[in-house]
């Protein structure tokens, strides 16, 4: 039997960052997306980013998908949520830093759970797996038939960390009996609502997981869980890197005024630089 972890108000927490996305929007595969180039405009290493609840236009991810093309990847951002991302104000309503957090009486904690079951509760069942994965599987299709794409990455945030996971898995079948989707390597962040071990089980190519220790969508027993069920591939590369005292989505809403999150951004962010040069190389 599968366990499901869910989804909490961490999910939803998190800081907004400073700075100018450098990239520019277009439309592929019938998807509005964002695209950071490399220097040389190459597109044979091609990363697709399957983003958090907050969406395509997020500052922050796309000022993350500008530091890999500056790494010399060619970087997508595709509105997978069809214009439904939750909006940015939500990072300070719903729930603040961990040493915040800390200080919440109980009736703060109720609060914040009560208004995340009021948000996620239509959100979620509206970008269900059976809507979402067809969308990311076709955008993985239409890349890889991109002239110049040689080998694909796929990296993922939270609600998109999981779809991440299912990337790994290899290309699948869709209704007519056709092949879809399937990259070459996947990197996953502080992901939510993953099944284990059904997520797991099938990973065929390589797969790095960032975690962190105080995440509450992912606590640490699941995470052994996850370390066991990848121990037994020993055919296929993996790792997972831990994250001291990070709440879920350290990786890519980090709070930049406190030395250690912004720390812990930056090691997460060169653990997926390095993962995508070794195996989209």
């Amino acid at each position: 039997m599968s366990e499901n972890v869910g989804m909490s108000s961490c999910c939803l927490s998190g800081a907004l960052h400073e700075g100018k996305p450098k990239g520019r929007e277009d439309t592929i595969g019938g998807l509005q997306t964002y695209i950071s180039e490399p220097t040389t405009g190459s597109k044979k290493k091609s990363i697709i980013f399957i983003t958090d609840v907050f969406g395509w236009q997020f500052p922050n991810v796309r000022l993350l998908a500008d530091e890999y093309a500056k790494a010399g990847f060619y970087t997508y951002i595709p509105d997978f949520l069809n214009g439904d991302s939750l909006p940015h104000d939500f990072l300070q309503n719903i729930e603040p830093p961990l040493k915040v957090q800390e200080t919440l009486d109980v009736a703060g904690k109720a609060k914040n759970t009560a208004v995340v079951a009021a948000t996620l509760g239509t959100w979620l069942p509206t970008h269900r797996e059976g809507v979402s994965r067809p969308l990311i599987d076709g955008f993985v299709n239409t890349v890889r038939m991109t002239p110049g794409t040689d080998k694909i990455g796929a990296i993922g945030f939270c609600w998109g960390g999981r779809y991440a996971i299912l990337q790994a898995h290899g290309q699948s079948k869709d209704a007519s009996g056709s092949s879809v989707g399937g990259v070459d390597a996947a990197y996953a962040c502080h992901p939510s609502l993953v099944a284990i071990p059904a997520d797991f089980d099938p990973v065929l190519v390589p797969l790095s997981l960032a975690l962190g220790t105080k995440d509450s969508l992912l606590d640490m027993a699941s995470v052994g869980k996850i370390q066991d069920l990848l121990a037994q591939k020993t055919q296929v590369p993996h790792e997972i890197r831990l994250y001291e005292d990070q709440v879920h989505g350290f990786a890519l809403r980090s709070d930049w005024s406190s030395e250690k999150d912004k720390k812990a951004m930056d090691e997460a962010t060169q653990q997926g630089i390095e993962w995508f040069e070794k195996y989209l190389s």
